[in-house]
């Protein structure tokens, strides 16, 4: 039995869809329970209203307390009767196997890192996300875990990035490269440039390299970077995509042949929603916590919730962290330890 602890109170449609996406799993899911964490006057009326025939499958932890979205993601280690905080506290606990939350990002990250923590192996966990490109899928990572980080950090992502893609999206040989601004060896700043040959003594398949059009040609498989570059390259393609959508809609808008074109390509679109879509995959997930962690859009609805459990359900019948944990040492083991017991990067 998949245990899932599920912040039924973060997102900006909680606690509705977020109890809905969970009673849909449940249903989909024969041998998942699921923890409901929130507050219970809340959330019992949803699950007696529509999962009454789901009893014993499902449990209500009372929470009366939540992190709003505005507020500072460190506040959430005092608020310890949130939903967040307790879901996070049930999977520390072993009672839980995974967690999943639509709540302020910040706070879940602070809550994967400090109260489910780091597998003993890594120093850091990462937040990856699979862009797709015209081959398939490339891996950014880091985006927006660890704004600060050190060379060595970066070959840390570079051995997570290269597990998430050969076990999770099944790309034999992961080709690995860093986010640089040529892809001429000795380009990019001092990260970069320290980051570099520590990366090309690894057992990984490093590349070089990659430049910002890479995460999106299907050259690379995997890139790394700071968490700051990577929020801003995250933040900066959703936008992109918002507004290609939005000018697409307008001009279609001007004409019948337009009209007519856009029906005629209404199949071609919906593969691409499927693509693209967060709520088709649920969410992105924190990589390298002891237990799947996975963050879901603020306007997650019941349908990405859903996909989201199916996510971090996926990740722990992979064995997400043995793998990794094996990665590490036999892909980078001897570089890491030496950047770490040699010079500090």
């Amino acid at each position: 039995m998949f245990r899932m602890a599920l912040d039924a109170m973060g997102g900006d449609y909680a606690p509705l869809e977020i109890v809905r996406g969970g009673i849909l799993a449940l249903k989909e899911e024969k041998d998942l329970f699921v923890y409901f964490v929130g507050d219970k006057e809340k959330i019992k009326p949803i699950l007696e209203k529509e999962a009454s025939s789901l009893k014993g499958r499902y449990e209500i932890v009372h929470a009366p307390d939540n992190v709003k979205m505005n507020e500072a993601p460190s506040r959430v280690l005092r608020k310890k009767n949130s939903s967040l905080y307790q879901a996070g506290l049930l999977v520390r606990e072993g009672k839980a196997d995974a967690m999943v939350s639509a709540g302020n990002t910040g706070a879940v990250l602070t809550v994967g890192k400090f109260i489910i923590g780091a597998i003993e192996e890594l120093e850091r966990p990462s937040i990856g996300v699979a862009f797709p490109n015209p081959k398939g899928y490339t891996v950014l990572l880091d985006v927006g875990a660890n704004v600060d980080v050190k060379p060595r950090h970066l070959v840390q992502f570079a051995v997570i990035g290269h597990t998430y893609a050969q076990e999770m999206l099944g790309i034999k040989n992961p080709r690995v490269g860093i986010l640089s601004i040529g892809e001429e060896e000795g380009k990019g700043n001092e990260l970069v440039k320290e980051a570099y040959p520590l990366l090309k003594e690894t057992k990984l398949n490093f590349v070089g390299n990659a430049e910002g059009r890479d995460i999106f040609n299907g050259n690379f498989d995997v890139i790394v970077c700071d968490g700051f570059v990577g929020n801003v390259v995250l933040k900066a393609s959703e936008s992109l995509g918002f507004a290609i959508l939005k000018m697409i809609k307008e001009e279609v808008k001007k004409s019948f042949w337009a009209k007519l074109g856009a029906w005629l390509m209404k199949p071609a679109f919906k593969a691409l929603k499927q693509k693209a879509d967060f709520a088709e995959y649920g969410g992105i997930p924190l990589l390298g916590a002891k237990a799947p962690v996975m963050i879901t859009h603020g306007r997650a609805n019941a349908k990405a919730i859903r996909n989201a459990i199916r996510a971090a359900q996926d990740f722990y019948t992979h064995h997400f962290n043995d793998v990794l944990r094996k990665n590490l040492l036999e892909l980078a083991g001897e570089v890491l330890a030496k950047a770490k017991n040699g010079n500090g990067k």
